[in-house]
């Protein structure tokens, strides 16, 4: 989670990552099909800047039937959602006295989670106001809450703090208030297995279907837990240093990302683990250990947090089969990210053997394991990645051009994590300085319409 760098030497090649235009690659591509406008509406509406269309051409073009259809297309959807950004507010969520270490949002977004260093988790009921729908009081702490995962069924939380046992509570129980083994049961799983070992786990994940949770430790180990056996099935000594983030890459649960303080990403692939326990790949590019790991989705896409403070996005296919061929250089600066400030003459440094497609810079990842996303599918195509950051904001880029398009500073201090709603423009962070926060489009203390009425109004918007 921590350690600090020491000696030799470094390119001093600038490495912003990006041209005027943005970046040359398929997911630039992608992106932009996803997130602009359909060929036909391009054709029929499109003026001299193709790149951005007028709604209300869009809409008009829509009830003359110019579309020979009755709705857009889902990049026609996203080209009108994604412009409207949540950047109102900010509006107050909650507030306690410890800091809030993790926030994320259910699949279906009605549900919000935060974790705080208090020994306290609370989800929240979106379309309730935002109230408590349930109040956790953790088992075991040790040092704070570190993560939390929810089913994709909203039925089960997992959490984690500084031991090798996670608890997992069961959300879908009619106790509001949920006091370890006083008023529920959490059952702790021990992922130490019969090794009789001590060691922290930094970050977890429920799979798609539920059945099992991935988990980042400091013993440099990636570990699996399976719910339906109820026992460890996997542990991969994955780095040489500890592992602060991992997760699934798709749906499938086959292939498993992770980052460490050793500043490697490295793409596992369970189906060969049997035979060989040797990452399927390995991605260079960070100076420093990596904080966070979130995935695109499809198997083949993700971005990084860096304590060398950048954002990196990669493709597993420009990954080295050996990482033994690979180093990492080393600064000539005695440098701890938990207390000290970045070294100013290694911010525009670059990895010699950068793998990544894209490097994003402008926040700061400092004292904590801040985490970074990309922006949700439904309203923006996965137009944008955002972060947490040091300096109490957060942060959203252009996934493609890099520019910083919006700031978000409502924080006294630190904002370790963030989550973007995956429906409504809502952008809701959680900071070191106990409050939970949301931004939003057009910006009201109203509640979000319901999970009901915002179906009927994607098909009154198709």
């Amino acid at each position: 989670m921590s350690r600090s760098r020491k000696n030799t030497k470094l390119s001093d090649e600038a490495s912003g990552g990006f041209s005027s235009g943005g970046f040359d690659h398929e997911i630039a591509q992608l992106t932009k099909l996803r997130s602009g406008t359909s060929e036909n509406m391009s054709k029929l509406v499109g003026g001299k800047n193709k790149g951005w269309i007028s709604p209300v051409k869009m809409l008009a073009a829509r009830e003359s039937n110019f579309l020979r259809k009755s709705k857009f297309s889902t990049a026609d959807g996203c080209h009108i959602l994604n412009r409207y950004l949540p950047v109102n507010g900010p509006y107050l969520v909650d507030q306690m006295e410890s800091c809030a270490y993790v926030s994320h949002f259910s699949f279906d977004g009605s549900l919000l989670v935060a974790g705080y260093q208090g020994s306290h988790i609370r989800v929240y009921n979106v379309e309730d106001e935002w109230k408590v729908h349930k109040d956790i009081m953790a088992r075991g702490l040790h040092w704070t809450i570190t993560d939390t995962s929810l089913s994709r069924d909203k039925r089960f939380l997992v959490y984690s703090s500084m031991s090798p046992t996670v608890h997992i509570v069961d959300v879908g129980s009619s106790v509001m208030e949920s006091l370890a083994n006083v008023t529920e049961i959490h059952e702790g799983l021990d992922l130490s297995g019969d090794d009789d070992e001590s060691f922290s786990i930094f970050s977890l994940k429920f799979s798609m279907d539920g059945q099992e949770i991935v988990a980042a430790s400091s013993d440099d180990s990636i570990y699996v837990y399976d719910l339906v056996t109820n026992k460890r099935t996997l542990r991969i000594p994955a780095h040489k240093e500890d592992v602060n983030t991992v997760c699934f890459a798709d749906e499938s649960g086959h292939l498993i990302y992770s980052g460490s303080d050793d500043s490697f990403c490295k793409v596992w692939d369970r189906r060969c683990l049997a035979s060989r326990s040797q990452p399927a790949g390995t991605l260079v590019g960070h100076l420093e250990g990596i904080t966070f790991i979130d995935s695109r989705g499809d198997g083949r896409y993700f971005i990084s947090n860096g304590k060398d403070q950048t954002i990196k996005l990669w493709d597993i296919r420009m990954m080295s089969s050996n990482s033994e061929c690979v180093s990492r250089p080393r600064t000539n600066f005695n440098w701890d990210y938990r207390w000290m400030d970045y070294p100013a003459k290694l911010r525009e440094m670059k990895h010699p053997n950068d793998q990544s497609l894209a490097t994003y810079r402008g926040h700061s990842v400092l004292r904590t394991l801040i985490r970074c996303h990309f922006s949700p599918e439904y309203s923006t195509g996965q137009k944008y990645i955002y972060t947490g950051s040091n300096d109490g904001a957060v942060y959203t880029y252009d996934l493609v051009t890099g520019a910083l398009v919006s700031k978000l500073n409502h924080h006294e201090t630190t904002v370790r994590d963030c989550c973007w709603h995956p429906y409504y423009p809502v952008i809701v962070s959680s900071s070191w300085d106990g409050m939970i926060m949301r931004c939003e489009f057009p910006g009201s203390d109203k509640t979000p319409p319901s999970l009901k009425q915002r179906r009927n109004h994607r098909l009154y918007l198709n």
